[in-house]
């Protein structure tokens, strides 16, 4: 089994769409990921009635796999809601998720995410986040 079939029916077991309450609904887009070391980490979108407090499937993906191992560099990432991603924006994280993999680890922006799944496209982070602005921000790692 190849590695995006791993990581698609990893997410898709995930994928239940449900009311958490009256305020909340949960699992209509889920995310899985590969991390540096090859584990796979999964996460699931919530959403609230207030935008702001959603969380993206991608972050919480990334958000389980730094409590778990402490690892930040992300090798490959797959998210959908009831299919594959296939092709157009399907697939995409938002801006948000964009710029919160990049400021997590700038290694990042050679993470892979799926564009259709059959076809096998992917697109790195770099791509669609060009011209990232904390590439000229020095940070100490003390």
């Amino acid at each position: 089994m190849d590695i995006w079939n791993k990581l698609y029916k990893t997410a898709a077991k995930e994928y239940r769409p449900s009311d958490v309450s009256p305020f909340v609904y949960a699992r209509s887009v889920v995310c899985a990921l590969e991390a540096e070391d090859g584990q796979i980490f999964v996460g699931v979108c919530i959403e609230s009635c207030s935008g702001v407090l959603n969380l993206c499937a991608e972050r919480v993906a990334a958000l389980n796999m730094y409590v778990a191992t402490g690892q930040t560099h992300i090798k490959r990432i797959i998210a959908f809601r009831d299919r594959p991603p296939y092709g157009g924006n399907s697939g995409m994280p938002c801006g948000a998720c964009r710029e919160f993999l990049m400021q997590l680890d700038p290694r990042n922006k050679e993470t892979e995410f799926m564009v259709d799944y059959s076809a096998r496209q992917t697109i790195t982070l770099a791509k669609l986040i060009p011209n990232w602005w904390g590439t000229e921000t020095s940070i100490s790692q003390d």
